[in-house]
């Protein structure tokens, strides 16, 4: 059972309208490579998850802090 819907990422969006707009700095490029990669990979997990048996609940889009470790 999905609480949370996945979305797409704020910074994604607007890097993806960026660069179809203009040139993006080799920076902004690798940001939209990693975050796209990173969002991508969310949903193939997701995708995965949905295949728990019920009684299941999946959270998604959680930021946790151990120590000085988010993850």
């Amino acid at each position: 059972m999905v609480l949370k819907p996945r979305i797409v990422p704020y910074d994604l969006r607007v890097l993806r309208v960026l660069n179809s707009r203009m040139i993006l700095s080799e920076k902004d490029k690798l940001d939209l490579f990693y975050i796209g990669k990173g969002y991508k990979g969310e949903v193939q997990f997701d995708l995965l998850t949905e295949q728990l048996q019920e009684g299941s609940i999946v959270l998604n889009d959680l930021l946790l802090k151990c120590g000085n470790t988010f993850f």
